[in-house]
């Protein structure tokens, strides 16, 4: 199978490439801004009519979308993350023999949802913030495209790679730094929201089960267990062996030991175990930052619904999220 890849250099792409590299059954083309990439192009600038031509000549039987951008201006973002879009999705249309399409959409599409229970596809999508707002755009645009398409509506992810600018990659760094200098204190956002953490090597897996199935339409890619982020932080503080204070914005200082969450209740993750719904006499709390670190999104509550996922791809996931977390710290630490 030919597969035509965009947004290979990205943090899903990275994984996507190595997962894909390493089926002999399929015949992987790279399209990018970047010298690395196959094909020069960029989605930003380039006009459907000279991407339906590069399509013409690799002829891929399916075009994954990884492409985008979690940062930035609301410009920036709706350049990457709608304008891209219907550049692919225009360019497919116009070539010989249109391929079926796998993007990459997020889960801040969904907005604040009520806590509690797992959000489905069915969901009314009520996004809030240019980031989740661009990105529902171009999820609407695949889906009206007419095109063979299915779009994996991704939760929060995290493992090795994860950015610096992330809630893991900030907090990975803010230990790594207090670390090397003896520093007592790492100052982090609000952590009391609830998210569903998904390992970025299962969300590869998604994406090339996808490539390969029938599916159409939105399918979440999640856990489908809704963790505190002060209790996934945990984790990672553990890994770290940091012994310090976590500070967390407008609230109290937490000691490792409170960080779980020992303080006032709240449910301890014990070892590989994780929660798979929310925590029995606490309603989740307001959390500034979304929990892909796109600031101002007030989501206190995110958990999938991934029965989908499970009965169109045959996916789940297998990553644990303290595996998840070590790795993103082992990475950091070996970091030169």
């Amino acid at each position: 199978m030919r597969v035509l890849l965009l947004g290979a250099d990205g943090f899903i792409g990275r994984r996507v490439t190595d997962r894909l590299l390493m089926d002999q059954e399929l015949q992987v083309t790279v399209l990018g801004r970047r010298d690395s990439a196959d094909i020069r192009f960029d989605l930003t600038t380039g006009s459907p009519g000279a991407l339906a031509r590069f399509l013409d000549a690799v002829a891929p039987q399916v075009v994954i979308n990884c492409a985008g951008a979690t940062y930035g201006s609301s410009r920036t973002l709706i350049r990457a993350n709608t304008l891209a879009v219907a550049t692919v999705c225009e360019g497919i249309r116009r070539s010989r023999e249109p391929a079926r399409l796998v993007h990459v959409g997020s889960a801040a599409e969904y907005g604040p949802v009520p806590g509690g229970v797992p959000v489905s596809e069915q969901a009314e999508p009520r996004p809030v913030g240019p980031y989740g707002v661009s990105k529902l755009a171009g999820t609407e645009l695949v889906l009206a495209s007419g095109l063979d398409a299915a779009v994996l509506r991704v939760f929060d992810v995290v493992g090795p790679g994860a950015p610096t600018a992330s809630l893991f990659g900030r907090l990975a760094e803010g230990l790594r730094r207090a670390l090397e200098r003896d520093e007592h204190q790492v100052r982090m956002p609000d952590l009391s929201g609830y998210r569903d953490f998904v390992d970025v090597r299962d969300v590869a897996r998604a994406i090339q089960a996808a490539a390969v199935s029938a599916a159409t339409g939105v399918v979440n890619i999640g856990s489908g267990h809704a963790v505190r982020a002060r209790d996934a932080a945990q984790l990672l503080v553990r890994a770290s062996g940091f012994e310090g204070q976590i500070v967390e914005e407008n609230r109290q200082v937490l000691l490792p030991a409170q960080l779980a969450g020992s303080a006032g209740g709240d449910h301890h993750l014990p070892g590989h175990h994780l929660p798979g719904h929310h925590l029995p006499g606490h309603r989740p709390e307001g959390h500034r930052p979304e929990g892909r670190g796109v600031p101002g999104e007030p989501v206190p509550w995110r958990q999938a619904d991934v029965r989908t996922a499970r009965d169109r791809l045959g996916w789940r996931t297998q990553v644990p999220l303290e595996e998840s977390l070590g790795d993103i710290w082992l990475e950091t630490a070996c970091r030169v």
